[in-house]
């Protein structure tokens, strides 16, 4: 499980996951502010259907692929989160979805 090693002392933002309203911090990625909502599972692999989540949190893995304001095969872990922004997991591959 993802937890936060400080209390939350910056400006919070606002961005929707599957049409889902989240709450971040200012300056969180958007894989960090997925795993501090609880979602892991941020696509399925193309070939066997299993999930994938972010690993590396670095872009050295491309685990973490998602949709960010309609632009796909975005790396959650490489893209700041900002408010108003509008993010979608993945099924398959970015164009099955």
């Amino acid at each position: 499980m993802f937890a936060r090693l400080e209390p939350d002392q910056t400006d919070e933002i606002e961005l929707t996951v599957d049409g889902r309203a989240v709450t971040a911090r200012a300056g969180d990625t958007v894989a960090a502010v997925l795993l501090a909502a609880g979602i892991s599972e941020l696509r399925a692999s193309a070939v066997s259907g299993r999930p994938r989540g972010p690993y590396c949190m670095m872009g050295v893995c491309f685990e973490c692929l998602v949709t960010v304001d309609g632009l796909p095969d975005r790396q959650a872990c490489m893209v700041t989160a900002a408010h108003g922004m509008e993010v979608r997991t993945t099924t398959g591959t970015a164009h099955d979805s």
